[in-house]
């Protein structure tokens, strides 16, 4: 294991729902550009299994809602954390710190660099549901997010099409079952302000660290 001076050493699993207002597929995921030019997103989460240092992070709930005015890699995007109000203070601290990407690891690194603009938390219930199996989740935050995800359907028989993406190397997930979000409804700060139907839907499983620096 290789860690910077004075980075925290952190370790978490779980499950991840997402959406955006890309179209199935998201081209993002092929570094390629949003289809609609810029991206609008959430992404929740629930650690399984997971520290910061010596806090315990089992359990804990957390969603990020993302907004990009065009490819991510470009920057300017605007983030906001929200923490579940069933978290203590000391695990609501080490999110916090996480997500500002200070201590390392892909996922939250990336992300804050690429955002120029990081919106004050907030401190809310989450409801988080997930069955990659079925491909059906849920993230809501009462007056915030409403997210529901579901199978994409054959637009000629109504039958459920399963498809997945593969990333041997990616930075957020190896693989992801590919979902419909059938409806994505954001309520925040602008620009975080926004509502989809049948856009783009991810459902994956998280293992995080930053062990490698």
């Amino acid at each position: 294991m290789s860690l910077r001076a004075g980075r925290t050493q952190w370790h978490i699993q779980g499950e991840e729902v997402s959406s955006c207002n890309c179209d199935w597929g998201c081209p993002c995921q092929f570094n390629a550009a949003p289809t609609h030019g810029g991206c609008d997103g959430i992404a929740g989460f629930r650690i399984r299994k997971g520290h910061f240092g010596a806090t315990s992070l089992d359990g804990v709930r957390f969603v990020h809602i993302l907004v990009w005015p065009g490819r991510i890699d470009l920057g300017g995007g605007t983030m906001q954390l929200i923490l579940d109000q069933e978290s203590s203070a000391e695990q609501r601290d080490a999110l916090i710190v996480l997500s500002s990407g200070r201590e390392g690891g892909g996922y939250f690194d990336i992300f804050a660099a690429t955002c120029s603009a990081i919106l004050d938390p907030i401190v809310a219930p989450i409801i988080f549901e997930t069955d990659r199996e079925r491909r059906t989740g849920k993230v809501i935050v009462p007056g915030v997010i409403e997210n529901e995800i579901g199978p994409i359907r054959n637009p000629v028989t109504g039958d459920e099409h399963r498809a997945r993406i593969v990333l041997p190397g990616g930075f957020e997930f190896t693989e992801a079952e590919m979902a419909d979000s059938v409806r994505l409804c954001v309520a925040s700060t602008a620009p975080l302000r926004f509502e989809y139907a049948h856009t783009y839907g991810q459902l994956n499983a998280i293992d995080w660290s930053n062990a490698h620096g």
